[in-house]
């Protein structure tokens, strides 16, 4: 591998800029930023085209190629993985990075191709409700593979990272813990104008903001929020992947109280989280949550799920409820939102996207001068 001159290839994920997930907002925020960082870096992410409806040929000096990929099914995301680490070889990668257990089944056969391999592990995504057994044994072992395969595995949430070196002691040198970063949202144009397209006021809304999905956990904060009896209005930010019977059914409880909104772009969340009297994270499940972390640099009061992602972020313990209980939730969201009011120069100085891309740089460069990214 040529140490000054590297071509890295990135897949695993759906695509960027602007699609939804917490991967790929990761990767929006950080490759850009590794891009500026390092010109002799050559970065191109290999996305699912079904999710790129425009040819972006360039994000921010990442080069973007869609390739082929099924779309709404359980194989998606390996056999998007698969064809990627063969257009990575065959264009002469050097370092192919891996996002995601579940495209980590894919690692073996990118070490066995010559590609150095780095891998981010983003969460325990076989605790899914939405997975049967064969599934979540794959993605278990996805997780193995991606540990044993990888130079170098990148973990999201500190808990995570020591539970694997306790797990995995033989790959423990490996694993490094590197957050998620509370992406900068800029406010462009007028707040007002987005607060009436959703026939809201300030102040007078909660906000969520997550996918249609069961680990997400909003049919318990909707029992909860209904239950509550506050003059509020519900807000709910976010779509499915692909139809499900349980995004049916969530958008079915859509009425005066209860807005969703669909996905929207950056602007119009800045605006929501500005102008929200609190932002509610629910879920089951999380890697290290991007919606908390943005809601926090922008200031805007937040209760979440006591699940131990959500605790990862360091807030006092007023700021959880817990985790799937409606009546616990129920009670949180009748008292004032004062009291989960939260500051963001926590959250800039903990969570630094430019912090984090300096650090995933360094393990970059440690692999192409021929080291392991282990110490």
């Amino acid at each position: 591998m040529n140490p000054d001159r590297v071509r890295l290839f990135v897949t695993g994920l759906r695509g960027i800029p602007g699609v939804m997930g917490g991967v790929e907002s990761h990767c929006e925020e950080i490759l850009p930023r590794i891009a500026r960082l390092d010109t002799d870096i050559d970065i191109e992410v290999l996305a699912r085209r079904p999710y790129m409806p425009t040819k972006i040929a360039d994000f921010e000096g990442v080069r973007i190629t869609p390739l082929y990929s099924p779309k709404g099914r359980s194989t998606e995301a390996i056999t998007s993985t698969m064809i990627g680490i063969f257009h990575a070889w065959r264009h002469g990668a050097d370092i192919v990075h891996i996002h995601a257990i579940g495209p980590a089944l894919a690692a073996p056969i990118a070490r066995a191709l010559g590609l150095a391999v780095v891998f981010t592990h983003h969460g325990e995504d076989y605790r899914r409700a939405k997975w049967g057994k064969l599934a979540k044994l794959l993605l278990r072992l996805g997780e193995r593979w991606g540990l044993s395969s990888a130079h170098a595995t990148i973990v999201v949430s500190p808990s995570l990272a020591e539970q694997l070196k306790r797990r995995f002691p033989r790959n423990k040198d490996n694993i490094h813990f590197i957050p998620n970063g509370a992406p900068t949202l800029k406010p462009e144009g007028d707040p007002a104008s987005t607060l009436e397209n959703f026939k809201v006021k300030t102040g007078e809304y909660i906000l969520a903001v997550a996918r249609l999905v069961p680990e997400k956990g909003l049919h318990v904060l909707i029992e909860a929020f209904r239950r509550s009896g506050i003059g509020r209005k519900l807000v709910i930010v976010g779509g499915a992947d692909h139809g499900s019977v349980y995004s049916d059914s969530l958008l079915t409880e859509a009425d005066d109280q209860i807005v969703f909104t669909g996905v929207q772009p950056r602007r119009v969340l800045c605006h929501l989280y500005d102008n929200a009297a609190l932002f509610v994270l629910p879920s089951f499940h999380e890697g290290l949550p991007i919606a908390a972390l943005e809601a926090g640099i922008r200031g805007c009061p937040m209760l979440l799920s006591d699940i131990q992602p959500n605790r990862d972020l360091g807030l006092p313990p007023q700021h959880y409820f817990s985790c799937g209980s409606v009546d616990n939730l129920a009670a949180a969201l009748a008292l004032h939102s004062r009291r989960y009011a939260v500051k963001p120069d926590y959250f800039r100085a903990q969570f630094d996207w430019d912090q984090i891309a300096a650090a995933t740089h360094q393990i970059y460069r440690r692999i192409a001068n021929g080291g392991r990214a282990g110490g």
